[in-house]
């Protein structure tokens, strides 16, 4: 019996976190309608779950029909989670350097597993332009941000072939791939993510001489032609070696 309950309690939490994660970017409320597309439970299982997580404050509602908000709970787990990542603190001249030297949306990316995680952003003033968000999350393989990371990470062919296996990506170009961004130090994509966005990256290290993360630059191809993704590299390069060194980094001497 109490085995039973342990596995019902863990079943909750699993769905209530489902609730959660089915609140996306631009997401200010959903109704109950909506989070029934999004979630596979029933009307009353889902009623029961939001109760309880708006009286623990990670929902908010209010209106007629009821719609749901995320609530302060989960303003208050995303601070502890935003001052924990102190590199976006330490980032920020470099950031703003960046922002300031090419008029487009400048990012700062850690890792997170296999994948990479959106922690700081400077949207383009520009009125045709990209932007991801904070808290953006995508796999490693993607973009040029995931593949300048992940080009440092050292990650065995055959555990490459394994990540990709839940993908549509063929390895053995990505292998390639991989191996000519560690050698020139920066990575590029057209059109991957978003179509008609350019996206520049280059990794930083930490003091244990590890990849950390990545600088990126992205904005629309009519204006990031191959003459300023020349010039971006040039300034990701400068940036993130100032960056690394604030962090501790040292590159290795011949």
């Amino acid at each position: 019996m109490e085995e039973k309950k342990a596995h019902e309690n863990v079943r909750a939490v699993e769905r209530a976190l489902e609730i959660l994660l089915a609140f996306r970017p631009g997401d200010a409320e959903l109704t109950v309608a909506q989070l029934l597309t999004r979630v596979d439970l029933s009307r009353p299982t889902l009623y029961r779950l939001l109760s309880t997580l708006e009286q623990s404050g990670f929902l908010s509602s209010a209106g007629e029909p009821q719609r749901f908000s995320l609530g302060s709970a989960i303003a208050q787990l995303a601070h502890v989670w935003m001052t924990s990542h102190s590199v976006a603190q330490i980032a920020q001249p470099m950031l703003q350097r960046l922002w300031e030297e090419t008029g487009e949306t400048v990012a700062l990316f850690v890792p997170q597993g296999l994948y990479r995680v959106c922690v700081a952003e400077m949207e383009s003033p520009q009125p045709l332009s990209f932007r991801r968000g904070v808290g953006y999350r995508e796999k490693l393989m993607l973009g040029a941000s995931g593949r300048s990371i992940l080009a440092h990470m050292h990650i065995a062919a055959e555990e490459l072939h394994r990540y990709a296996s839940h993908t549509q990506q063929d390895v053995s170009p990505l292998i390639a791939d991989l191996e000519t961004i560690r050698k020139q130090g920066y990575a590029t994509s057209h059109h991957e993510l978003i179509e008609g966005a350019v996206a520049v990256a280059a990794p930083f290290f930490n003091g244990a001489n590890q990849v950390a993360g990545a600088l990126s630059i992205f904005g629309p191809s009519v204006r990031v032609t191959q003459e300023r993704v020349e010039l971006f590299t040039e300034l990701l390069k400068r940036e993130t070696a100032h960056l690394s060194r604030a962090l501790g980094y040292q590159a290795a001497t011949a």
